[in-house]
C-alpha cells in the first residue's frame, strides 16, 4: 500500500509548530506564556506535555483566543508545539521531503529588530518553504504602555494613547519592511487577504498574554485553511517519524526524543533508525511519555504507554541506539518487508547527504538538518568540505583536518556542538584551529575572517621579501658628492624606492645596472625606504655622477623577472597604485625588448 492509499480524511492529525527567532527575543517565553495560560484554561489535564513538544488540543486554543476561534469552524485538533530548547536549529530537522515543522512562528523583539540569528532563521524558511507568521513580541515594553491582560491585539490596541500606538506602529512598519528587504511581502495580520502570499505579522507580549490569542487563531486559521489536506494520516498505519535528541536516560540506556509525524509506534514493533554509518534495525523496547503535569512530583518523569499516534513527541527506548542521528528518520516496520523499510530510510539519509571534496574542512553539526544547512551555506561561500558529520568535536574529526596540505583547511567548523576534552588537546598539539558557534552564519564568518587574516600575513611576507618597483629622478643642484659613493637629492616619483635595491637607467631599449642603493636620509635622518612624492637624499654605489648618471635623470628600481611576476600575478591588489603604475611602466619597458618577460 502507498502512503496515499491509506490518508483518512476523518483522522487528521495536529499541525506541528516550531518557534524560533533570536536568542533573547522570547521564544521561550512566549511558548511558557502559551503553555501556561492553556494549563489555567483546560485545568492541569487539557493540556499534555509530549517530548520535546507540547500539545495544545483545539478546545484549549478556543477558550485563551475567546470569541477569535470557534471550535466547530476548524475539524484539525489542535496545534502541537516543538520547544526543545537545545534546538536552535530544530527548523533544519527534516521529515520526509521537507522541514519537520508544518507551519512556524518567527519571534522578533518589537524594539530590537532583525538581528543575525532573525535573518538565518528566516533564511532556513525560506529554504525549506515553510509556511510561518511573524510574533512581533514585547508590544508591553513600548514607553507608556498600558497592559490588558490576555486581551485580543486590537482591543488592547485601541485602549492604548496615540503616542503610544505611533510608537508601536513605527516599530512594526520597520518589522514589514525588514521582511520586504527579505523580498517578502508581509503587513499586519488582519490586513492580509491571502497568507499563502503574504506574511502577517502579530503585535504580542509574552508577559502579558497580550495578541496571544491573535497568534493561536491565525495558526489555527491557516492550518485549517492551507494544511488540512496534508494533515490527513493513517492513524493506524506504521508510525514515521524524526529523532529530535539522542539521549542516555537512566533505567533505559540510549533513548531516542522522536517527533511522530505519522501513524503510530507501539510497544512491541521494529524499527529502523537512521544511524552513523547505516541504518539502525532495533525493537522498540519501551515507549514514554512524560507523567502528566499533576504527578510530576514523582521519582520517574516517564510513563510506560502501549501506543501513540501523530502527531506526537515520545521518548522511545531500544538497544543499539548508541549510532543514532539527531535529524535521522525513524519508521516502524510492521506488517512491511523489513529491507524495503531500510532502503527508505537510505533514500532519505542519501536526500541529505553532503558533497564533500578531496580537500577542504571538517565540519560537524548537531542534527542531520543543520548538517545540512551548515553545507548549503558553505558552499555558497565556496568553502570545499572534506568531511560532514552529526556528533561532537571528536579526536578522530581532529585526525582528518589535520592532514590537509593547506593551513586555511586544517580546521572543524562546528555547529551547536561541543568540543571533547581530549578532541581540544589533540587540536592544539596537532595545530588544528577548531570554530564552534550556535549560529550557522557566525561560525562562517568566522572561518572567513581566520582565512583572510592568513593569507593577509601570508602576502606581507611575500611582500617583505620582494623588490618594490619604484621610478625617481635626480634633481637639479642636488648633487652632495660625485663618486665612492654618489650622493644625490631624488624625488620619487611612483613606488617605493628601498635600502640596498639595484638601480637601473634605460638607455633605448636595454636597461643597464648603474650601482646599488647604499643609504637613504631623509632631513639628515637614514629610512630604509622613501615613497612616492618624497624628495630624500640617496647613496648610491657605483657610478660617477656626469658620466653613468646625471641630473634630471630618470632612474628605476631594477626588479628581478620573479619579483615582478609575483607583484604583477598576486600582489597587484596588495600594493598602493602609484607602486602598481611604476610596476607596470617597468614590465611595458621590459616586454618592448621580451613580450614574454614576468610572465
Amino acid at each position: 500500500m502507498s502512503d496515499t492509499d491509506t490518508r483518512d480524511p476523518t483522522s487528521l492529525r495536529t499541525p506541528i509548530v516550531a518557534v524560533l527567532g533570536h536568542v533573547d527575543h522570547g521564544k521561550t517565553s512566549l511558548l511558557d506564556k502559551i503553555r501556561g495560560s492553556a494549563v489555567i484554561e483546560g485545568e492541569a489535564g487539557a493540556i499534555t506535555q509530549h517530548i520535546g513538544a507540547t500539545a495544545v488540543p483545539l478546545d484549549v486554543i478556543s477558550e485563551i483566543a475567546g470569541e477569535l476561534v470557534d471550535p466547530d469552524d476548524f475539524d484539525l485538533p489542535g496545534l502541537l508545539f516543538i520547544d526543545t530548547p537545545g534546538h536552535h536549529s530544530f527548523t533544519t530537522l527534516r521529515s520526509r521531503g521537507g522541514a519537520l515543522a508544518d507551519i512556524a512562528i518567527l519571534v522578533v523583539d518589537v524594539n530590537d529588530g532583525f538581528q543575525p540569528q532573525t535573518l538565518e532563521a528566516l533564511d532556513i524558511l525560506k529554504r525549506s518553504q515553510t509556511p510561518f507568521i511573524v510574533a512581533a513580541n514585547k508590544i508591553d515594553t513600548v514607553p507608556g504602555w498600558n497592559p490588558n491582560e490576555d486581551s485580543p491585539i486590537n482591543a488592547t490596541y485601541d485602549a492604548q494613547t496615540d503616542r503610544v500606538r505611533q510608537t508601536l506602529d513605527t516599530s512594526l512598519y520597520e518589522i514589514i519592511g525588514n521582511l520586504s528587504d527579505e523580498g517578502l511581502s508581509a503587513d499586519l495580520y488582519w490586513r492580509v487577504q491571502n497568507f499563502q502570499r503574504n506574511v502577517g505579522v502579530v503585535p504580542v507580549s509574552a508577559m502579558t498574554g497580550e495578541g496571544v490569542p491573535d497568534l493561536l487563531a491565525v495558526m489555527m486559521g491557516l492550518s485549517q485553511r492551507y494544511m488540512k489536506e496534508e494533515m490527513e494520516i493513517d492513524v493506524a498505519g506504521p508510525g514515521v517519524g524524526t529523532v529530535l535528541e539522542v539521549k542516555e536516560e537512566k533505567g533505559f540506556g540510549t533513548t531516542i526524543d522522536t517527533v511522530l509525524y505519522d501513524g503510530t509506534i507501539r510497544a512491541d514493533d521494529e524499527l529502523v533508525v537512521g544511524g552513523m554509518n547505516e541504518p539502525i534495525v532495533t525493537d522498540v523496547r519501551a515507549i514514554l511519555q512524560p507523567r502528566p503535569l499533576a504527578e510530576i512530583r514523582t521519582e520517574n518523569r516517564f510513563e510506560k504507554v502501549d501506543s501513540v499516534s501523530a502527531a506526537a513527541g515520545v521518548k522511545v527506548a531500544a538497544p543499539d541506539l548508541a549510532d543514532a542521528m539527531a535529524g535521522a528518520p525513524v519508521r516502524v516496520v510492521r506488517d512491511r518487508d523489513r529491507q524495503d523499510v531500510i532502503e527508505e530510510v537510505e533514500a532519505e539519509l542519501a536526500d541529505i547527504a553532503v558533497d564533500t571534496a578531496d580537500n577542504g574542512v571538517v565540519v560537524k553539526a548537531d542534527t542531520l538538518g543543520s548538517l545540512e544547512a551548515m553545507a548549503d551555506a558553505l558552499e555558497e561561500a565556496e568553502v570545499p568540505i572534506v568531511r560532514a558529520e552529526v556528533g561532537d568535536v571528536a579526536p578522530r574529526d581532529i585526525s582528518v583536518a589535520s592532514t590537509a596540505d593547506d593551513h586555511k583547511e586544517r580546521v572543524i567548523l562546528g555547529f551547536n556542538v561541543d568540543v571533547l576534552s581530549d578532541a581540544e588537546q589533540r587540536a592544539e598539539i596537532d595545530d588544528v584551529r577548531l570554530f564552534t558557534d550556535d549560529v550557522i552564519y557566525q561560525v562562517i564568518d568566522e572561518y572567513e575572517t581566520f582565512v583572510e587574516e592568513r593569507e593577509r600575513a601570508q602576502q606581507d611576507t611575500i611582500l617583505d621579501n620582494i623588490t618594490r618597483p619604484a621610478r625617481f629622478r635626480i634633481l637639479p643642484d642636488h648633487v652632495f658628492r660625485q663618486n665612492d659613493p654618489a650622493v644625490v637629492g631624488v624625488e620619487v616619483n611612483s613606488g617605493t624606492l628601498q635600502n640596498n635595491t639595484f638601480v637601473v637607467s634605460w638607455a633605448g631599449n636595454e636597461p643597464e645596472r648603474v650601482g646599488q642603493v647604499k643609504g637613504i636620509q631623509e632631513q639628515g635622518e637614514d629610512v630604509d625606504e622613501a615613497r612616492a612624492g618624497e624628495r630624500v637624499s640617496v647613496a648610491i654605489d657605483g657610478p660617477t655622477v656626469g658620466r653613468q648618471i646625471d641630473e634630471d635623470d630618470e632612474l628605476w628600481t631594477e626588479l628581478p623577472e620573479k619579483h615582478a611576476k609575483i607583484l604583477e600575478q598576486e600582489l597587484a591588489s596588495e600594493i598602493p597604485g602609484d607602486e602598481l603604475e611604476a610596476l607596470n611602466m617597468y614590465l611595458d619597458k621590459q616586454r618592448k625588448r621580451d613580450p614574454f618577460w614576468g610572465k
